[in-house]
C-alpha cells in the first residue's frame, strides 16, 4: 500500500491499505471490505454495457459472448455493492446494484433480477433521512421491483416503499395516500409482517383523514372470512388488536393462532405475552384504586392474578417448543417470583430461574 491508517466504518474500526485504484479495509488480518477510489474510465460499467448493447445490435449472433461480459460487470457492481454495504457508503452501494440491474436488463443478457433493485430501493431508503432526494429514487426502485412481481420472503418491501413514499410527503400530500395503499397492500399479501402492521398503525394514529384503526380489523376480518384457517392472518389480527390495546380481542386471535397450529413457537410465546400485558394493565388500574376493605383488595388481586396465572402454560409450551429461547425464560421466572404464593409455582419459579441463569451464564 502507499499509506496506511486507522479509519472508523459503520462503527467499526479498521486498519486501511490505501492503493491507487483502491483502499481496502483490514479487521483482523484480512481484507473486511474495500472501496474503489479511482478509474481507468470514469463511468466504466455504464459505458461497458452501452458498449455490449451497441454491439449486440450489430451482430444479434454474438449474444453468448456479449451475456458473458453483461454478467461480468453485473457480478462486479453487485460485488461494489456489496462492500458499499459493509462501509457505510449506502448511495454508492444503491448505485451499483441499479448498475448490475441496468447490466442484466441489456437485450442479449435474459432475464434481469428485480431483487437488485430491492436492494438498491432499500438501501436509498435508509439514506432518505439524510437525503430526501434518495427517498423518490428509492420509491422508484421499489415500484418497479414490485411490477415485476417481486417481494422480498417477510414482504418488507412494502413498508420501505411506504418510507420512500411517506417521506415525500412535503412534496405532494397525495403521498401520504400513496404510502396508505403501498401497506394495505403489503399487509394483504404479509398479515403477519410487523413492520408492516407498525406502519398502518403509525399513519393511521398520527394523519388526519387516513382512515380509523378500526379499519385495519375489517380489512383483516374481511380476508379471514375467506381463509378462516390462515394462521397469519390470524397472527396479524392479533397484532392490530394489542396496537388498539384491546387485550381480550388480541389473546382470542392469538388462541386461534395455536388452535390452528399448536407447536408454532410464536403463538405460544405471544398469546403468554397478551395475558401478561392484560395482567400488567389491570395491576396498574389496582395500584390506581383507593380501597376500602380488604376483601375488595383481595378480589382484584386475584382476578389480576388469574390473568397472570393464564399466560404460564403457554410460555411453558413456547419453552418446550424451543429451550434455548432466553426471553421465554425470563418471563416465566418474572411471572413465577411474582405468583410464587400460588399453588406448585414456587416450584416452577425455581426451575425455571435456574434456567435462565444458565442460559445468561450467571453463577
Amino acid at each position: 500500500p502507499k499509506s496506511t491508517s486507522q479509519e472508523t466504518l459503520n462503527g467499526v474500526q479498521y486498519t486501511a491499505w490505501v492503493y491507487p485504484w483502491f483502499t481496502a479495509y483490514i479487521k483482523d488480518n484480512k481484507v473486511a471490505t474495500w472501496k474503489q477510489t479511482k478509474w481507468v474510465i470514469k463511468d466504466a460499467p455504464e459505458k461497458a454495457i452501452e458498449a455490449y448493447n451497441k454491439a449486440y445490435e450489430i451482430d444479434p449472433k454474438s449474444a453468448d459472448k456479449i451475456k458473458e461480459g453483461l454478467k461480468q460487470i453485473s457480478d462486479f457492481c453487485s460485488q461494489v455493492g456489496n462492500a458499499g454495504i459493509d462501509s457505510g457508503d449506502y448511495v454508492g452501494a444503491a448505485n451499483a446494484y441499479a448498475t448490475a440491474y441496468e447490466a442484466q436488463s441489456s437485450p442479449a443478457y435474459g432475464e434481469a433480477d428485480p431483487a437488485l433493485l430491492y436492494y438498491a430501493g432499500y438501501l436509498l431508503t435508509v439514506d432518505g433521512s439524510n437525503n430526501a432526494e434518495s427517498f423518490v429514487r428509492g420509491g422508484k426502485y421499489l415500484q418497479e421491483a414490485i411490477a415485476k412481481n417481486y417481494a422480498d420472503e417477510e414482504g418488507n418491501i412494502y413498508y420501505y416503499l411506504f418510507h420512500c413514499l411517506y417521506g415525500q410527503k412535503a412534496a405532494d400530500k397525495e403521498n401520504v395516500m400513496k404510502a396508505k395503499q403501498a401497506l394495505l397492500t403489503g399487509i394483504e399479501k404479509f398479515p403477519k409482517n410487523e413492520r408492516i402492521l407498525d406502519g398502518l398503525m403509525q399513519l393511521y394514529t398520527s394523519e388526519e383523514g387516513v382512515g380509523d384503526p378500526a379499519d385495519l380489523v375489517a380489512l383483516i376480518d374481511k380476508a379471514i372470512a375467506d381463509n378462516p384457517s390462515n394462521v397469519d392472518l390470524w397472527f396479524g389480527r392479533g397484532r392490530i388488536f394489542y396496537a388498539l390495546k384491546d387485550y381480550d380481542k388480541s389473546i382470542e386471535s392469538f388462541e386461534k393462532v395455536v388452535e390452528l397450529k399448536p407447536d408454532l413457537f410464536e403463538g405460544n410465546y405471544y398469546l403468554g405475552v397478551f395475558y401478561t400485558i392484560k395482567g400488567d394493565e389491570l395491576n396498574k388500574v389496582m395500584n390506581e384504586k383507593q380501597y376500602s376493605s380488604q376483601a375488595a383488595y383481595d378480589a382484584d388481586l386475584k382476578a389480576v392474578n388469574e390473568v397472570y396465572l393464564a399466560a404460564v402454560p403457554w410460555f411453558e409450551k413456547a419453552h418446550q417448543i424451543k429451550p434455548d429461547d432466553v426471553d421465554t425464560l425470563e418471563f416465566l421466572k418474572s411471572l413465577c417470583f411474582r405468583l410464587r404464593d400460588e399453588a406448585g409455582i414456587m416450584d416452577k419459579y425455581n426451575t425455571y430461574n435456574a434456567l435462565y441463569k444458565q442460559a445468561k451464564g450467571i453463577e
